[in-house]
């Protein structure tokens, strides 16, 4: 059964920090990343890192997230500095499986962070 179970969310004034964690267990990801989705708009992109340490960042983000991964460990971790109070939003850890078909992605439930001005 793959699981994919996200840590480190919660409550954190403007300019603060935060560090979120995803475990994944039952599958070895290529891809893996962070989404998020503030109420009433449409999941964004925040980052993502390859198998290989690539990494992509939403254009909101950059300069104050950083993505890592511990592959040894099957985890993500996401690294929030200089929070915002429209960073406020639910972050979903993402990952992807290539394969010779096409890709699959599969996503944990999701950790509240709230950003107080």
């Amino acid at each position: 059964q793959v699981q994919l179970v996200e840590s480190g969310g919660g409550l954190v004034q403007a300019g603060g920090s935060l560090r979120l964690s995803c475990v994944v267990s039952g599958i070895r990801l290529n891809r893996m990343g962070w989404y998020r989705q503030a109420p009433g708009n449409q999941r964004e992109l925040v980052a993502t890192i390859s198998s290989g340490g690539t990494t992509n960042y939403g254009d909101s983000v950059k300069g104050r997230f950083t993505i890592s991964r511990d592959n040894a460990k099957n985890t993500v971790y996401l690294q929030m500095n200089s929070l915002k109070p429209e960073d406020t939003a639910v972050y979903y850890c993402n990952g992807v499986v290539y394969n010779i078909g096409g890709s699959r992605d599969y996503w944990g439930q999701g950790t509240q962070v709230t950003v107080s001005s």
